[in-house]
């Protein structure tokens, strides 16, 4: 088990991108018998919601905070075997790739890490995602999907990937976001949500679920 002071370390070090004492620590959790359930809950995902919190605030930028996201998937590395063998639940379940025509991955998979780390389970389509590819992802059970654009030639393809989810008559909700990406845009196209970045994709996704405001 992990001590008070054992946790605090091990929410500094995923503020501070220490992945090597996150991975020290989390392993310490497993063996010691710790719930690995709560201590995501009430210690590795409120250190990422900091993260975001300062990012959002300009205090970090994206390399401090890729860092931090990598040092927190070294946790959840440790975690989700055992949590997949629990009746634990994550908040929802999301799927996310990079639109058809695009091949940048890069904020996709910041994105990723932030979902994970915010306790959602994620399923990866990575790039040049087609629209059927998306459609069959919210057929096997997601509940969000998140399209991914940062050229402005690919952007449209977000409006034919919703066309096509709605008259395959998909219910999962659609997340938005990438560099060339709008809230204006968003609204336009009938997206549920927009994250302007990686902690704003997480806040978006929760209020695509009406899990935030």
């Amino acid at each position: 088990m992990l001590t008070e002071e054992e946790k605090d370390r091990l929410f500094e070090a995923i503020c501070d991108g220490d992945r090597e004492t996150v991975v020290e620590l989390v392993t310490k959790a497993r063996d010691g018998g710790e719930d690995l359930g709560d201590l995501l809950k009430d210690t590795m995902i409120p250190a990422m919601s900091e993260v975001g919190d300062q990012f959002s605030a300009g205090e970090i930028f994206v390399p401090e905070m890729l860092v931090a996201a990598r040092a927190m998937q070294g946790g959840i590395d440790i975690i989700e075997p055992i949590l997949a063998q629990t009746d634990h639940e994550p908040l929802a379940r999301v799927c996310i790739g990079s639109v058809k025509g695009d091949l940048h991955d890069i904020g996709k998979n910041l994105v990723v890490m932030m979902l994970k780390g915010a306790g959602f389970e994620v399923e990866d389509l990575g790039v040049d995602v087609s629209n059927e590819d998306f459609a069959a992802a919210a057929r096997r059970g997601n509940q969000v999907i998140c399209l991914s654009a940062l050229l402005t030639t690919t952007k449209p393809q977000m409006a034919r990937v919703i066309t096509h989810l709605r008259d395959e008559g998909v219910s999962a909700r659609v997340v938005i976001g990438g560099a060339v990406i709008t809230q204006d845009y968003a609204d336009r196209i009938g997206a549920d949500a927009f994250g302007e970045d990686a902690p704003g994709a997480v806040k978006a996704v929760k209020r695509a679920l009406g899990l935030a405001n």
